[in-house]
C-alpha cells in the first residue's frame, strides 16, 4: 500500500480503514518504517501566508529499487509505463538532493496549498530557504506553482531538477539543473 502511496500526502485514516485498525496503529508503523530509514516522511512547511496550507506529511519509500520491486516493475520499460513513474522520479531526485546537500531531516519539508500550489522540497537552514522541484522532462519551464512558492516562501533560490543534460536559467533565482550535472551544478549549502 505504501508503494502505491509513494509521493502522496499521508492519510492515516485511509490506511486504518483498509486494515481495520486504529489510526494510531498505522501511524506507529509508519514511524517505525521511518526510523528504519525505509520510508521518508517529508513534513509540511506551514507559516502565516494568506493561503490554506496542507498540514499532513508526504511519504516516500526511501529506496527507489524497493519501490519498483513492490510495484512489480522489473525493467526500465515497466517503470516508464507505470502511473507512478513521475512519483518515482520525484522521490529519487529528492533523495539525491538531500544527500548532495547533506541536510538534516529537520531541515527538509514540502509545501502545498489547498489551491494547488506546491513545492516538492523546501530546505530551510537558518535564514536560508532553497526550493526544489523534480520534473521528469528534458525541457522544464517555470510554472505558476513555482512562482507562488518563490514569492510566498521568500525563497533564496529554486532549482528544478530535470532529466535533460544541461543547466540553464528559467527566471530570476530559478535554474533548471540537469540531474546528470547535479554534483557540479547544485553547489553547497
Amino acid at each position: 500500500m505504501l508503494a502505491h502511496y509513494h509521493g502522496q500526502i499521508w492519510n492515516a485514516s485511509e490506511f486504518a480503514r483498509s486494515f481495520g485498525v486504529a489510526d494510531t496503529t498505522v501511524r506507529d508503523y509508519l514511524d517505525r518504517l521511518t526510523s528504519a530509514m525505509v520510508v521518508r516522511q517529508l513534513p509540511p512547511w506551514h507559516e502565516n501566508v494568506a493561503k490554506r496550507q496542507v498540514k499532513s506529511p508526504k511519504v516516500y519509500l526511501a529506496d527507489s529499487g524497493l519501490l519498483h520491486t513492490l510495484l512489480n516493475l522489473r525493467i526500465q520499460a515497466d517503470i516508464e509505463a507505470h502511473p507512478k513513474v513521475g512519483a518515482s522520479w520525484e522521490g529519487w531526485v529528492l533523495e539525491q538532493v538531500i544527500r548532495r546537500l547533506n541536510v538534516d531531516r529537520q531541515e527538509c519539508f514540502f509545501w502545498a496549498t489547498h489551491g494547488g500550489a506546491e513545492l516538492d522540497l523546501l530546505v530551510v537552514r537558518g535564514r536560508m530557504r532553497l526550493g526544489f522541484e523534480a520534473k521528469r522532462t528534458v525541457a522544464p519551464s517555470l510554472t505558476a506553482s513555482m512562482r507562488h512558492a518563490l514569492q510566498d516562501l521568500h525563497l533564496d533560490r529554486m532549482d528544478v531538477i530535470h532529466a535533460g543534460d544541461r543547466t540553464f536559467a528559467l527566471a530570476d533565482r530559478v535554474r533548471a539543473v540537469a540531474i546528470s550535472r547535479l554534483l557540479e551544478d547544485l553547489g553547497q549549502l
